[in-house]
């Protein structure tokens, strides 16, 4: 949530940043809310003051009769001021809960994905002296994608994965796993973007792949719901991606300045409705049910977390590059990145299969809206700030098969092993 005492001060500012952003929200409505529920909270403390008072005075002999009726009084208006206090209060909680993040300055005023800004491009399309194949085609010809027999036990946008490509994504992950926990790597990146950052290693996680309703509400990202899966009877969802446990796992803690930055890389298989887009990528993994992610999150002090933001961006091209993938950046206008972000980047790899730029990852970053639900504090100079909260793909491990798949295929259907991944499949060249 954004802190009401900023709203009160910048409403018109904050009431034209949702527009920006798409979210219909009454800046007005919210601040009446807010007084009504601090004029009853003031209401509600001098009626306990007295209260204290004449108990006080009641102590130690026999009450005079009106002090008694006094004090029956003030306990009947009081249960109203409260009750009436928490319908309020209720309101308030529900109509700030609404307002999105104030957007970074950098970030681009735009009304639709259509109009994200491509920040850079690095390589050129990849080309080939035959007709490219998509993925799907060679994955299912090599046997090592089956969505038929999935759907017959699944669904549709489920799938079987085997063989070879298996081995794909495992050597996908350590490499990754490898390299983001690797200090002198981190060391590496950060100079290469020139960012003067801290360069400690990310813990790598297995986190739990279900998460509470209240968790899920205090990161941000439970809505829309339609596109979650909630296990039935139960106030639990399937995540949709790591950072969804990664980011509220230390809710209600309080870090001490030296431990941040903490970061962490995590893996997990992740689930997803896709509510919405019925009919759209039914071929291949471009957009299933269930999929396999490597998501970056990271806890840092306010001073810090821009250029935290930027470290994560610098590793995803480091990412791409050192898998020789053409790929573009581009910078999210408002409408695009999201309700809790401030910034938001992505990255989009060429697929000669498809002829097209298709994203495989986003970056993220929150400020401390995240994490003033969450309380999610740190202790410097003997105060508690909230942190701030970063998280961005590393790899989504379909995604990143489909790259390599499509700009490593060969005239005859074999799949060429990137030099980087070699290492990790038994020094094969080619699958």
């Amino acid at each position: 949530m954004l802190d009401i005492r900023f709203i009160r001060d910048n409403a018109d500012r904050v009431q034209e940043a949702a527009a920006q952003k798409g979210y219909k929200v009454n800046i007005k409505e919210l601040l009446e809310s807010d007084e009504s529920r601090r004029e009853l909270q003031q209401k509600a403390d001098e009626l306990r003051t007295r209260r204290n008072e004449i108990s006080s005075r009641m102590k130690g002999g026999v009450p005079a009769p009106e002090l008694i009726e006094e004090g029956k009084k003030l306990k009947t208006e009081l249960a109203e001021i409260e009750d009436h206090l928490r319908v309020v209060d209720e309101t308030y909680i529900d109509l700030l809960k609404k307002v999105p993040n104030m957007p970074a300055d950098d970030v681009p005023v735009g009304a639709s994905e259509d109009e994200n800004v491509v920040a850079k491009v690095v390589g050129e399309p990849t080309v080939f002296d035959f007709t490219p194949k998509n993925h799907a085609e060679i994955a299912e010809a090599k046997g090592w994608l089956d969505k038929e027999r999935a759907s017959k036990v699944a669904g549709s946008r489920f799938a079987y994965v085997m063989g070879s490509m298996v081995k794909l994504e495992l050597a996908i992950e350590q490499f990754v796993i490898d390299t983001l926990t690797d200090e002198e790597k981190i060391k590496q990146i950060a100079a290469g973007a020139g960012l003067s950052v801290n360069t400690k290693p990310f813990v790598p996680v297995l986190p739990p792949l279900m998460i509470k309703t209240e968790a899920y509400d205090q990161m941000d990202r439970l809505e829309p719901r339609d596109d979650r899966y909630k296990i039935e009877g139960e106030e639990l969802w399937l995540q949709g991606s790591a950072e969804h446990v990664l980011g509220s796992m230390h809710s209600g803690e309080i870090f001490n300045e030296t431990d941040l930055p903490i970061r962490y890389l995590g893996f997990a298989t992740s689930f997803r409705k896709e509510a919405g887009t019925y009919g759209k990528d039914m071929e291949g993994i471009i957009r299933m049910h269930q999929f396999d992610k490597l998501e970056m999150e990271s806890f840092a002090l306010a001073s810090d977390s821009m250029n935290e933001h930027l470290l994560f961006v610098a590793i995803q091209e480091y990412l791409l590059a050192a898998l020789k993938l053409p790929y573009r950046v581009l910078q999210k206008c408002t409408a695009d990145i999201g309700k809790p972000n401030a910034r938001g980047v992505d990255m989009e790899v060429w697929l000669p299969g498809q002829a097209k730029y298709r994203e495989t990852h986003t970056a993220d970053y929150m400020t401390d809206y995240q994490s003033r639900r969450l309380q999610t504090r740190v202790r410097k100079d003997g105060d508690l700030q909230l942190v701030h909260t970063n998280d961005a793909t590393a790899f989504a491990l379909g995604r990143a098969m489909v790259a390599i798949i499509e700009n490593y295929q060969t005239a005859d259907g074999d799949v060429i092993v990137p030099e980087v991944l070699r290492a990790y499949m038994g020094n094969r060249e080619i699958i």
